[in-house]
């Protein structure tokens, strides 16, 4: 199998490539969206400087990285809430390999991870403009709920019980 997923400290070489992609990729499709450019270099080392992911460390957090053929190819991190429920983030794939099955096996393994962390139910938000992510999460049975939060770019929520 090509796929291979473990879990992996937050500060990681891979797990800081990766968080650096993925922070690009979905700032440069905000400010496009919005405003018609890519996001300032400057600020992009600012954002991705400012949120280091130590809440995905243990004994309340897990980062899972995804590697295709031994090599770094995605995320994904659960973060316990209290009260039997987890939040999942995170979830992203390189994109030349998306289409190839990561992303539902990393999903997949979080909730296994948060399963084992005692967690009965899954939570998430995401963007609008992040189709790909949204059709990934109704295809594994998760459901748009209403908001559960009040994070300045979060726009859809959805839960899923484990």
């Amino acid at each position: 199998m090509p796929w291979t997923i473990t879990p992996e400290p937050f500060d990681s070489p891979a797990a800081t490539a990766l968080w650096r992609a993925y922070y690009t990729e979905v700032s440069d499709r905000y400010y496009l969206r919005h405003e018609g450019r890519r996001t300032d270099p400057a600020e992009l080392e600012r954002e991705i400087a400012a949120t280091s992911g130590s809440e995905l460390a243990p004994p309340r957090g897990r980062l899972l990285i995804a590697r295709h053929e031994g090599e770094p190819a995605g995320s994904a991190g659960i973060r316990l809430l209290g009260d039997g429920v987890a939040e999942l983030t995170r979830v992203f794939v390189r994109e030349p390999l998306r289409g190839r099955g990561g992303a539902p096996l990393l999903v997949g393994a979080a909730e296994e991870a948060a399963r084992g962390f005692g967690a009965t139910r899954m939570i998430l938000d995401t963007r609008s403009d992040l189709t790909e992510a949204r059709a990934l999460y109704a295809r594994l049975g998760y459901r748009e709920t209403a908001p559960h939060n009040s994070e300045p770019y979060a726009e859809h929520w959805f839960g899923k019980d484990l």
